[in-house]
C-alpha cells in the first residue's frame, strides 16, 4: 500500500509540474494593455553565472527576490501580459531548469524561476527600450552553499518585514452579519492551473465556473451571504485563502477542486469529500493534500516551516477539534446529497493535513467535484446541466448543515 501511496504521488506531482509547464507554454490572444507586454524570455551563461533575460514591451519596476525548499526565484511586477512563443519555460541551463509565468493577483504578474542548488541574486534589473532593442528584465545568478543561501533568505525576510505597510483586513463585527456566511473557495487561478485534462481543460476554469453557479444558488435562497476567495483567474496563496474565510467571520468555507487520477492507476470517478486531519485516512488522501498544499510553490509562495503547522496553544487546539466536529457533520451532509442526486468517487470520509482546511474556527471542507482524468467525469464538469444539479445538491448540504448547528448555538 504505501508503495502505491508513493507511485500515486509521484505522478500527481509529475502531473502538476507538467500543467504549469503548459500554462508557459500558452500564449494569449494579443489585447490592448495600458501595462507592459512581456514578448520573448531565454537563459544565458552556465552554471558559474547564469542570466534570465525577458524582453518588454516598456520599462517596469520589478520585486526579485529568492525562496527556498524549493530553490526559486521569484520576480513581481505591476500589469504585465504575457504573450510569449509557444513551449517557452522549458529550457535547463546553467542553474535553472525552467521557468513559468501568470498572473498573481489582480494587477500583478509574476516570473517563477526553478533552480537545481542554492543560489544567489548577483543583480537584477531592467533596462530601457532604446536603439531599435526592447526594453529587458535581466537577473543574475551565482552558485553558493547552503548556509550562505539560508543566511542571504533571512536577511531578505528581514527587510520584507521592515518595509511592510499594507494592514490586514479587519474582521467583520458579528453584529454587521445578518445571515451565516458561505465562503467558496475555487482552488488555485493564475500562475497555478492545477491539474489539466487530455482535452485541455483546466481545473481553476472548472472550479471558478462551479463556484460561480453554487453561490448564485445560495444567494438565491435567501439564507446566506457568500462571499468566495477569487472571482477571476487570480491566484491567492493557500494561507491568505483561509485568512479571507476568517475575515468575513465565515461560518462555512468550501474549498473546490476537481482531482486528475492516472489512468495506468485507476479510472476514477465521482466526487470525494475531504476534511482536516493531521494524520491522513489513507495513502490517495495523503497523497492529494500533498499535491494540493504543493500549490504555494507552483506559484512562486513560501512554504511554511512545519513548526509554523503545529498548533501549541491548548484553546486553539480545543476550538480546533469542536472545529472539526462541525466540517464532519457538514461532510457527512454532502456524503448524503451527493449519494442520493449524484455520483460518488467513495462514500467514506476521507481526511488529511490540507493547509486550505487549517482555520481552528471555521468549519471547512474539500470538495473534490470529479476527475479530469476521467472522460465522462469530464463532460460533466463542464456542463451547464450537471453544475446545477450539483451546486443544488450542495446547497441542500449547507441547508441541512445549518439546520442542524442550529441546535448547537445561534448564528
Amino acid at each position: 500500500m504505501r508503495q502505491l501511496g508513493r507511485r500515486v504521488l509521484a505522478l500527481l506531482l509529475a502531473l502538476s509540474a507538467g500543467a504549469l509547464v503548459s500554462l508557459a507554454g500558452s500564449r494569449p490572444a494579443l489585447a490592448e494593455s495600458s501595462g507592459a507586454i512581456a514578448q520573448d524570455a531565454r537563459l544565458a551563461g552556465d552554471r558559474e553565472r547564469t542570466r534570465f533575460i525577458a524582453d518588454l514591451s516598456k520599462k517596469v519596476d520589478v520585486n526579485v527576490f529568492a525562496l527556498g525548499n524549493p530553490y526559486r526565484v521569484i520576480v513581481d511586477a505591476a500589469d504585465v501580459s504575457f504573450q510569449m512563443p509557444k513551449g517557452i519555460g522549458n529550457e535547463t541551463r546553467g542553474l535553472v531548469t525552467g521557468f513559468r509565468y501568470g498572473l498573481f493577483a489582480p494587477g500583478k504578474s509574476r516570473i517563477v524561476l526553478d533552480l537545481s542548488g542554492p543560489f544567489l541574486i548577483d543583480r537584477s534589473f531592467v533596462l530601457g527600450a532604446r536603439d531599435n532593442q526592447p526594453a529587458r528584465l535581466v537577473v543574475d545568478l551565482v552558485p553558493t552553499d547552503e548556509k550562505t543561501f539560508l543566511a542571504t533568505l533571512k536577511e531578505q525576510r528581514t527587510k520584507a518585514a521592515q518595509t511592510a505597510t499594507v494592514e490586514r483586513a479587519q474582521a467583520v463585527a458579528a453584529s454587521d452579519v445578518a445571515k451565516p456566511v458561505v465562503v467558496l473557495d475555487p482552488g488555485h487561478g493564475g500562475i497555478d492551473p492545477g491539474a489539466k485534462s487530455a482535452n485541455g481543460i483546466q481545473e481553476k476554469d472548472v472550479v471558478l465556473a462551479f463556484a460561480r453557479r453554487l453561490r448564485k444558488k445560495l444567494e438565491a435562497s435567501g439564507r446566506y451571504k457568500v462571499f468566495m476567495t477569487r472571482d477571476d483567474d487570480t491566484f491567492l496563496p493557500l494561507k491568505e485563502r483561509v485568512k479571507f474565510a476568517q475575515t468575513k467571520s465565515a461560518g462555512l468555507f468550501v474549498s473546490l477542486h476537481a482531482d486528475y487520477f492516472p489512468a495506468e492507476i485507476d479510472d476514477a470517478r465521482g466526487a470525494t469529500v475531504f476534511t482536516l486531519s493531521e494524520e491522513a485516512s489513507d495513502e490517495e488522501a495523503r497523497a492529494l493534500a500533498t499535491k494540493e498544499n504543493f500549490s504555494d510553490a507552483i506559484a512562486g509562495v513560501e512554504l511554511p516551516k512545519d513548526s509554523d503547522e503545529v498548533v501549541t496553544n491548548i484553546l486553539i487546539d480545543l476550538a480546533q477539534r469542536e472545529t472539526n466536529n462541525r466540517s464532519v457533520v457538514m461532510a457527512r451532509s454532502i456524503v448524503g446529497e451527493l449519494a442520493a442526486k449524484g455520483r460518488l468517487h467513495t462514500k467514506q470520509l476521507r481526511s488529511a493535513g490540507f493547509r486550505v482546511l487549517k482555520a481552528p474556527d471555521v468549519p471547512s471542507v474539500l470538495l473534490e467535484l470529479g476527475f479530469l482524468s476521467n472522460e465522462e467525469d469530464e463532460k460533466q464538469l463542464t456542463s451547464d446541466t450537471w453544475r446545477d444539479r450539483m451546486a443544488g445538491a450542495i446547497s441542500a448540504a449547507v441547508d441541512n448543515y445549518f439546520k442542524q448547528r442550529m441546535a448547537w448555538a445561534p448564528f
